[in-house]
């Protein structure tokens, strides 16, 4: 039997600004929702040349959050277009958990609606502590943290998220204010966090006043 596989654009450690304290950041390669004006657009396209074995992403993620970690996100892309690997990768991490006794959460975000997962994939669902799902829109700037836009909610699926992200569900966006993260990478900058809408553009423009212009761009293909 073939060992499970997951395609996967990038990895970050820590990432601040995408759920509760520090965590590892999985970006999986491959989206069929294309949502108008996504800021990942460089995460579409499956590209079985990013496909890794599952136990080599869970080594590394045993490696570079040795001392802990409280929680693990996963964005992309799409991550249940995946389903094999992403419950390979669930499955691992739960295992992780629990032999290392660690208590971190892990927070999937998904273009798809809510009904649409608790139809198709309900057994992944149940492996996850909380869940950003429902495309992104454009024309609804989000009031609600680590939230893309406004019809994407922040839901809390076991104990373990009610407990942790409690304080969190009715923060106002305003308040917690936007959380950006930059990493160089690999000769790639990477911006990590939701931007506000017109961020991106407005940087590129002020990289072109200062005579950088930026080759490739994730929000644009």
């Amino acid at each position: 039997m073939k060992s499970p596989t997951l395609q996967i654009n990038k990895a970050h450690y820590p990432v601040t600004v995408l759920g509760v304290g520090r965590r590892i950041g999985l970006w999986v390669q491959g989206c069929s929702i294309h949502c108008k004006h996504c800021v990942s657009q460089d995460t579409w396209p499956s590209d079985p040349k990013r496909a890794l074995a599952v136990a080599a992403i869970l080594a590394w993620c045993r490696k570079v959050a040795a001392e802990g970690c409280d929680g693990v996100t996963i964005s992309g892309g799409e991550p249940f277009d995946q389903p094999q690997g992403l419950r390979a990768l669930l499955q691992g991490l739960h295992a992780w958990r629990r032999q290392a006794g660690l208590d971190f959460d892990i927070l999937c975000y998904s273009g798809y609606p809510l009904k649409t997962l608790q139809a198709k994939h309900a057994k992944l669902l149940a492996l996850l502590d909380v869940l950003i799902p429902e495309p992104y829109i454009e024309a609804a700037p989000p009031r609600k943290v680590w939230c893309g836009s406004d019809n994407q909610s922040l839901l809390l699926l076991t104990p373990r998220a009610q407990a942790r992200y409690a304080d969190y569900l009715n923060l106002p966006l305003a308040e917690y204010g936007k959380r950006m993260q930059v990493a160089v990478e690999g000769g790639r900058v990477w911006m990590i966090g939701i931007p506000a809408r017109g961020d991106m553009a407005q940087l590129e423009e002020i990289c072109q006043t200062r005579g950088v212009t930026l080759a490739e761009v994730s929000w644009r293909r």
